[in-house]
């Protein structure tokens, strides 16, 4: 008997997948909203305003440096040395602040510990006297008072020859590795306290848990204090000696930058991170007395600098490398003065903000 082979029935061809029809302009406007939002906005424009300061900031300090009343001593013959003062002290725009000393012990006392930037000794047998800077504390200052000098003893032809009593260490170039050092303590504070901000809350949720975080931020600030004098001092040999003086002061500066970092992200949350760059970074930085010590800035540099971290932080760590740590003491106490007011400022407010999250109430209305 024959039997046909049977075939499968053919299959229908498979159809294309319908496409999805276009979103409605209206559609792609509204997703484009809910995407950027008004706080989304608001953010953008914050760090573009943070952008332009920083710009402001720097230019504006750096772009036109000139001294303003730089501390010198005098030394010179009695009957000419308070003519002389008045003489530097009248020169335009007030340049130099003079004053006259006794001897020249006195004076190179002065120079040694850093309370003033230079002592001209007036030869009163010749025309050529002697200049004494200190070129540790500031290449740029010394430089400066160096150029007012040369062009007051040429308006009465003499000439000075320049001694740098204090210079910077070898690896120290210009007297610009203490500034860049305590740089990056700031930086190292600032970005330990904004982590640990993002990995938990940037709000500590109880009171207990902000004195915990700032436990916590002690031996990181100790560490990070002894790792940076070790690699300035033994490692490269830019700033040696003095290493438990530095990290010490290290320490100061590392807490210093995280526990105001705390603080702010406490009043704003994540917010606060965008204060502490202004303050540290926009502020701080171009007025801390860098490539230009704080005489050589503008007049608002020049005021905010001694009253910043970044400016109190330069100068004690110059004064410790320098001078035999002479009058750092005001330069401690601006610290130690952050220091108390961010610590105090996170345990109230996480407390204020507990207590207003027991109530019910949102957390901006510590604002």
């Amino acid at each position: 008997m024959n039997q046909t082979a049977s075939h499968p029935p053919p299959q229908p061809a498979p159809q294309p997948a319908p496409q999805p029809a276009p979103a409605p302009p209206q559609r792609f406007v509204a997703e484009f909203l809910d995407a950027f939002n008004r706080r989304t906005f608001l953010l953008v424009i914050g760090v573009l305003l943070i952008q332009a300061g920083f710009v402001l900031s720097y230019v504006g300090a750096f772009h036109d440096p000139s001294p303003h009343r730089v501390p010198i001593a005098v030394l010179a013959p009695a009957q000419i040395s308070a003519h002389l003062v008045s003489e530097l002290n009248a020169i335009g725009g007030q340049p130099l602040y003079a004053t006259a000393v006794p001897d020249q012990a006195a004076g190179e006392t002065l120079l040694r510990q850093g309370s003033t930037s230079g002592l001209l000794i007036i030869n009163p047998t010749g025309t050529t006297d002697t200049l004494l800077v200190a070129g540790g504390g500031g290449a740029a200052t010394a430089t400066a008072v160096q150029d007012v000098i040369a062009q007051a003893e040429a308006a009465q032809h003499r000439h000075a020859t320049v001694t740098d009593a204090v210079p910077a260490q070898p690896g120290d170039a210009r007297g610009l590795s203490g500034f860049y050092l305590v740089v990056g303590w700031l930086v190292g504070g600032y970005l330990v306290a904004a982590l640990l901000g993002i990995a938990t809350r940037p709000r500590p949720a109880t009171t207990r848990r902000a004195i915990i975080r700032l436990i916590v931020l002690v031996p990181y600030a100790i560490c990070s204090g002894l790792a940076g004098a070790i690699i300035v001092g033994p490692v490269l040999g830019a700033l040696t000696g003095h290493l438990l003086a530095i990290s010490a002061l290290g320490a100061l500066i590392v807490y210093c930058a995280a526990v105001v970092t705390m603080g702010f992200q406490v009043l704003l949350g994540t917010l606060g991170v965008g204060l502490t760059l202004i303050l540290f970074v926009v502020l701080g930085n171009p007025s801390a007395g860098g490539a230009y010590p704080a005489p050589l800035l503008p007049a608002f540099w020049r005021a905010i600098s001694p009253a910043l971290p970044n400016g109190a932080g330069v100068q004690a760590l110059r004064h410790i490398v320098y001078f035999g740590s002479y009058d750092i003491t005001g330069n401690l106490i601006v610290i130690a003065a952050y220091i108390v007011t961010a610590i105090t400022v996170a345990i109230a407010g996480t407390s204020l903000l507990a207590r207003r999250a027991a109530k019910g109430k949102p957390a901006a209305a510590v604002l």
